[in-house]
């Protein structure tokens, strides 16, 4: 545990906020607020010999690290890190600008070995990465508190449920690429990590309570070995709206004004949507206009904007309008699945029936374990099993197709039995 209390032993496993409602824990008073650090706000480290006093101090520590990153999202281009947060026990807290320190990697190497706590990991992985931080282990509070049933499961309400204690959120969308970083933000950044190893240990027992602490390894295991997701293919068909967009030629618009977008936002370091909004992007897209004076009419386009910035998304529009019929995209995307379920009783009727009968399955089995669904088994993977299921539907080769799908041990052995009876037609 943390050096100075250990809150998680002085409260246990509380109910106020939302904890497991089996966990036979009676609600306590209100929460405690957490208002500063144990140690007070740590200086920001942003040159090399602060970051090597830093990485002497975290390899002499013990137990495992809480990590946690401050990104700029909806200001700054990308999901790169501004600020990283740690703390661990012989260490204390730390807190490590990244335009500063841009590579973390002797970090990274000092605690290769050691297992990193981080609430809701796959938000953070990606931009630590980036910087140099990657983890052989870690224990997801978020990931854990969905497993023991949490209701609840953001960082302030499992600390408030789990510890007895409230954070105080309210920075949590600024703009961290600000600097230098204020006072306030810098406290409430320091106390994110500051009960991360106490929320952590409670999780663990009651996950052990509930015999699911292998499950949660499972899952653990599976976000640390996970590989860097593919480059998403042709983002531009993600712009909010875009299902109002059905004639190519307006698809084309919104390829053109979204790419221009792109360019112009990761030249200036800004948020695309503060260079266009998707509104009216799709706007312009449905009216397709001929000229810069009926663009200037359009939402979005209006008398704040001058007549440079008029006339480039012009031309990104007469691009699209310039384009031969073969090179207008297609409507929608290449299909790398089964299609939307909504189109299987059309389709494949024997299939929307195994669909139905293995979402009842599944939603019966996931309240019985009293956690979600789509942590029990993927909702993909049930609908890749289902629209193509294995020659036989046993429950061992349907154990064995769902690995092969990528479930964990744990999801393939609470599952096959009921899926195989959801697969099995009738009368076999």
């Amino acid at each position: 545990m943390t050096d100075a209390h250990n809150p998680a032993a002085e409260t246990a496993l509380r109910t106020a906020g939302g904890a497991p409602p089996d966990a036979g824990v009676a609600a306590e008073d209100s929460p405690t607020p957490l208002l500063e650090p144990r140690e007070g706000i740590p200086p920001v480290v942003a040159d090399a010999e602060a970051l090597a006093a830093v990485v002497a101090a975290f390899a002499a520590g013990t137990g495992p690290v809480a990590v946690d990153a401050e990104r700029a999202s909806g200001y700054r281009y990308g999901q790169r890190a501004y600020l990283v947060q740690l703390r661990r026990e012989g260490a204390g807290s730390a807190l490590i600008d990244p335009v500063g320190c841009p590579d973390l990697t002797s970090l990274g190497d000092a605690l290769s070995d050691t297992e990193w706590i981080l609430h809701a990991a796959t938000q953070d992985l990606p931009c630590l990465r980036e910087i140099g931080m990657v983890p052989t282990r870690l224990f997801d509070t978020e990931l854990a508190g969905r497993l023991a049933g949490f209701p609840r499961v953001g960082l302030g309400a499992m600390v408030e449920s789990v510890l007895g204690y409230a954070l105080e959120k309210g920075h949590s969308a600024v703009d961290w690429s600000t600097r230098p970083l204020p006072e306030p933000w810098l406290r409430y950044a320091a106390l994110d990590v500051e009960l991360l190893i106490d929320l952590r240990d409670a999780l663990e027992k009651e996950l052990d309570r509930q015999g699911k602490l292998e499950w949660a390894r499972q899952e653990f295991d599976a976000i640390a070995t996970a590989p860097p997701p593919a480059p998403r293919k042709d983002p531009w068909r993600r712009t909010s709206g875009m299902h109002k967009v059905r004639r190519r030629r307006q698809m084309a618009v919104v390829r053109e004004l979204w790419t221009t977008r792109d360019r112009i936002a990761q030249r200036r370091d800004v948020s695309p949507g503060k260079v266009l909004g998707d509104a009216a992007i799709v706007e312009a897209a449905l009216a397709v206009p001929p000229n810069t004076h009926a663009l200037a009419g359009l939402n979005g386009f209006g008398h704040r904007m001058g007549r440079r910035q008029l006339e480039q998304w012009q031309a990104a529009i007469d691009r699209a309008r310039a384009l031969p019929d073969v090179e207008l995209p297609q409507p929608g995307q290449p299909m790398t699945g089964p299609p939307p379920p909504r189109a299987w009783a059309d389709k494949n009727p024997a299939a929307a029936a195994r669909l139905s009968a293995a979402r009842t399955a599944v939603s019966a089995l996931a309240e019985e374990l009293n956690l979600p669904q789509e942590n029990l088994i993927s909702p993909d993977t049930v609908r890749r099993i289902c629209w193509e299921p294995p020659a036989d539907t046993s429950p061992d080769a349907v154990a064995a197709a769902l690995s092969a799908l990528g479930a964990r041990p744990w999801q393939s052995t609470l599952t096959s039995v009921p899926l195989s009876e959801a697969l099995t037609p009738p009368g076999r």
